[in-house]
């Protein structure tokens, strides 16, 4: 019999013991198949006109995709190869040479490549489908996406895996070479030493996690830390410490805990809690590198995930709140079909120059009486009364932190004319693309105001977002000097969407693999402890301890691991995204929610599933 008959003859025979590890292979491939042909996909391009963009996006975010994909093989492959260790251990007992073992290791691995390789490829022809209509509806397009086949997806998806598959086999040889028949043998049964807690560790777990969160929420701007270690390097400084805070606070908080319902014997003794917190203990120090990088993980797809949708769930009130008109432009009318048309009107305003020491800055004059008509037409309920000498600014993009208040100053022009600004508002009538910031003087005062005189055209309309036919009929009447200053509530919906709509889907789908590889790594490392445990739940259930007792002490014992790392990683990321908030000043409170209430329902179904397939294992010890 040959080496790769013999592999072969292995797969067959142990096709549930490969199964998982078949399965995270064929996962990997499909994703990231998926993706790279989404990537040379030159429906999108064409769709938004924006291929540089959206290209820049994909391949910025395919590097993450691999990144991540290389840590999940190998992890799968160290708890698949851990497994096997004992199956290693007879060969060499039988008298095979380590060469011929590490050579049908390979041969395996190369099966199982292939196998992985033709059905990932298969299946990710036809998610990409699924995936591309879902893009195409995020990014605002009702089009029907086509099947399509990638050359370019199918070499780079080979040649990257191929080049991972020589990376696991590797792994192979050197579990043959590294340890001795003896370690072999008894891998699975190799325990932990008691670990004692350190109160110096969870000390300084708890200030580096409170630094990162003290740091994450302050202003970039004027804060001094993000001043000292500057802005590309705060970050990176607060990832750092947070995230070594949490292998601390793990490693020595959890022992803390758990040592001290070991202690409690009112609840220690009660069915088999025990048993249970005790399992935990003993696996402490390997659990808490696991639990810190899940909670690491977690946090970094609630955070990207719900950054993005807070910012595609806004994408809508921040194009109104900068265009409260369906169209507007400087100039002349133009001809434009009247359905769906609330409003017409020609504006007569004056253009205001400002100077400083370094530049000039120009603003917007508008008529009380015309503001006044048109927060009537537009549903707004603020109706102004200014004084004689006095002015109303109206300033949409006004920020505290760089915006100057001029609130209760004197607005001085070029002209040296100058308005007392008795009020301040952060919204407008006008369209802030062609009119600016907007000051508003009764008519009297508007009528001395020696300053350019200019027509504006506002038009109001029904079912605004869509109006692309009429946007694009109203442009083309257009010189291309009014073309400059026209602004459109359809067209700046769509460049909105297909920009943070193509985000949203790089975001959520990356947020989505992290999260199924998060599972999955727990599923991996909870299973097999579950055959470490066997012949311990054996025992139990021959001195009478019932299933449901079993059940109960193995939900509780993985809820800790699946819990921990969760509750740490929406902590976590609640802060990042309170900076995010901050950083952009809009409120993404509900869509970070749903966005948290979404990963916590799919992180508990794999919380459910691992609890089955362990009681499964049990069980099966136990006949």
């Amino acid at each position: 019999m040959t080496l790769f008959s013999l592999a072969q003859k292995n797969i067959q025979q142990n096709l549930s013991n490969y199964f998982l590890y078949i399965a995270s292979m064929v996962f990997s491939i499909v994703i990231y198949f998926t993706f790279v042909t989404l990537k040379y996909n030159d429906e999108i391009s064409a769709l938004t006109g924006t291929s540089q963009r959206v290209q820049g996006l994909m391949n910025a975010s395919s590097i993450i995709l691999l990144f991540f994909i290389v840590i999940f093989i190998a992890y799968s492959n160290s708890f698949f190869m851990k497994k096997r260790k004992k199956e290693v251990a007879l060969y060499s007992l039988l008298g095979v040479r380590k060469q011929k073992i590490g050579l049908m290791l390979f041969f395996e691995n190369l099966v199982i490549g292939l196998i992985s390789l033709v059905l990932g490829i298969v299946i990710g022809f036809f998610m990409s489908k699924i995936l591309l209509t879902v893009l195409v509806r995020l990014m605002g397009y009702e089009v029907v996406a086509n099947f399509t086949f990638s050359g370019q997806a199918v070499l780079n998806t080979v040649v990257i895996f191929s080049i991972l598959f020589l990376f696991t086999s590797l792994q192979g040889y050197r579990v043959i070479y590294q340890f001795k028949l003896i370690d072999l043998f008894h891998a699975e049964k190799q325990g932990e030493k008691m670990p004692r807690a350190s109160i110096f560790a969870a000390m300084v777990g708890t200030i580096l996690v409170g630094f990162g969160y003290y740091t994450s929420v302050t202003d970039m701007f004027t804060s001094s830390i993000w001043r000292f270690f500057t802005v590309l390097g705060t970050p990176l400084l607060v990832i750092g410490v947070t995230i070594f805070g949490t292998y601390l606070l793990f490693h020595s908080v959890s022992v803390f805990v758990l040592t001290a319902l070991k202690k409690a014997t009112a609840w220690s003794w009660r069915g088999l809690n025990l048993i249970g917190v005790s399992q935990l203990l003993y696996r402490i120090r390997g659990n808490a590198k696991s639990l810190s990088i899940i909670a690491i993980l977690s946090a970094t797809t609630i955070t990207a995930g719900g950054g993005v949708f807070g910012i595609y769930y806004n994408a809508e009130s921040s194009v109104r709140l900068a265009t409260p008109n369906t169209f507007m432009w400087k100039g002349d009318t133009v001809n434009l079909p009247q359905k769906d048309v609330v409003y017409n009107e020609a504006l007569n305003v004056k253009n205001l120059r400002v100077d400083s020491d370094f530049a000039f800055f120009e603003y917007t004059l508008l008529k009380e009486s015309d503001y006044n008509h048109l927060a009537k037409l537009q549903g707004l309920e603020r109706e102004l009364h200014v004084v004689d000498g006095s002015a109303i600014l109206l300033d949409v993009m006004y920020d505290e932190r760089f915006s100057h208040d001029f609130t209760g100053e004197e607005f001085k022009l070029a002209n040296n004319e100058s308005f007392y600004v008795e009020k301040m508002y952060m919204e407008s009538v006008l369209n802030f693309f062609p009119a600016g910031t907007v000051l508003v003087v009764n008519d009297q005062e508007f009528a001395k105001t020696t300053a350019e005189d200019l027509v504006m055209q506002v038009v109001g309309m029904k079912n605004d977002l869509k109006q692309q036919a009429v946007s694009k009929v109203i442009y083309d009447q257009l010189s291309p000097e009014q073309q400059e200053s026209f602004s459109s509530v359809p067209q700046s919906y769509e460049d909105s969407m297909a920009s943070v709509g193509s985000l949203l889907f790089v975001g959520s789908f990356l947020g989505l693999v992290f999260l199924a590889a998060t599972g999955s790594i727990i599923y991996f490392k909870i299973l097999t402890e579950a055959e470490e445990d066997q012949a311990k739940y054996a025992i139990l259930n021959k001195i009478g301890v019932s299933g449901k007792q079993m059940v109960k002490t193995i939900a509780g014992q993985v809820a800790v691991i699946f819990g921990a790392p969760l509750l740490v990683g929406i902590l976590h990321s609640a802060f990042a995204l309170t900076a995010l908030s901050q950083l952009f000043n809009m409120d993404i409170t509900k869509p970070v929610i749903i966005w948290m209430l979404a990963y916590t329902a799919i992180y508990a179904i794999y919380y459910v599933f691992t609890v089955r397939s362990f009681y499964k294992i049990v069980k099966q010890g136990a006949k």
